[in-house]
């Protein structure tokens, strides 16, 4: 973030004399009132956090996934509005303000900027609606951050009767900082769905000699039956594509069977996934490949 045009508070820049009142108007647009960004950056979900923050007169913490952006979270939507936790809780369109009350350690500080920490953040996203959402963003700032569950836990036993605590013992128990990408965790939570063992992740292989192998997205070292989801980057990039193939050439010599996943295979045949990698693991001497659910749903999971 710090790479690219930042944000800034229009009347400031004009006192300083970095622009004037007429190239403020001409070459920036205006983000919220008096916070201005140059024409032509994108504004990204960080982006757009710093500006809120400009905004609330530098008044407030940056919460929710605002909070999660600017801890490194990929997949983050641009549509989503920026999150801010402050007292006064005025309406202003592209700005979600949430009027809760942090304590001292729930506050960190990044690049200059209150900002709920991890387990906060996760804290917050965890206890919302929609157990897939859910657990996805919470993947995915652990895999940005390093968050484990037991530090969310801990948070989570002094805020005990909070809304949506149900639910974030579920993604707590569930989540995965070796998920990179959301298709990954909706791939490792259908295999638990369907009563496979659950998944290890981001599998470092080795061969004999210790020479690095590979890693495998996730799957049972156990069996070496690992599990892939294919993003488009997968296919689309023709050097990508290349290591791929060698990659998984040689995992093959090391004798992996590998479950490939693609988009549409996830989201619309799901039984098909399923049934592969049933007929791995049995082929692998599973002993419990006949107790698979084939019609496995991801949204069993959130009822515990």
């Amino acid at each position: 973030m710090n790479t690219k045009p930042l944000p800034f508070i229009g009347t400031e820049a004009v006192a300083a004399g970095l622009v004037t009142r007429r190239t403020l108007v001409s070459g920036h647009d205006m983000i919220y009132r008096n916070v201005y960004l140059p024409k032509g950056v994108e504004l990204t979900p960080d982006t757009r956090a710093v500006a809120a923050w400009l905004w609330s007169n530098r008044d407030a913490t940056i919460a929710g996934m605002s909070a999660s952006a600017l801890y490194g979270s990929r997949w983050i939507g641009e549509e989503l509005p920026a999150e801010l936790i402050r007292r006064e809780a005025c309406p202003v369109e592209g700005i979600t303000i949430h009027r809760n009350t942090l304590r001292d350690d729930e506050i960190g500080i990044v690049h200059g900027m209150p900002v709920t920490t991890p387990p906060r953040t996760a804290f917050d996203i965890g206890r919302r609606k929609g157990f897939e959402t859910a657990i996805t963003r919470v993947d995915a700032l652990a895999h940005a951050t390093g968050l484990k569950a037991a530090d969310i836990e801990r948070l989570a036993e002094s805020r005990r009767g909070a809304r949506g605590i149900v639910q974030l013992r579920r993604v707590l128990a569930l989540m995965d900082g070796g998920a990179e990408s959301p298709q990954e965790t909706r791939t490792r939570l259908l295999l638990i769905a369907a009563r496979f063992p659950r998944p290890h992740t981001q599998i470092l292989v080795v061969d004999e000699r210790g020479r690095y192998i590979g890693r495998v997205d996730m799957g049972w070292e156990e069996f070496k039956v690992g599990v892939e989801y294919d993003g488009p980057q997968h296919w689309e990039d023709p050097e990508q594509y290349a290591r791929d193939i060698d990659r998984l050439a040689e995992l093959a010599a090391q004798g992996w069977l590998i479950i490939r996943v693609s988009r549409d295979l996830l989201r619309y045949r799901p039984h098909v996934v399923l049934a592969r990698v049933q007929e791995a693991m049995r082929t692998r001497g599973w002993p419990h490949a006949d107790k698979v659910r084939l019609d496995a749903r991801i949204s069993w999971l959130a009822r515990g």
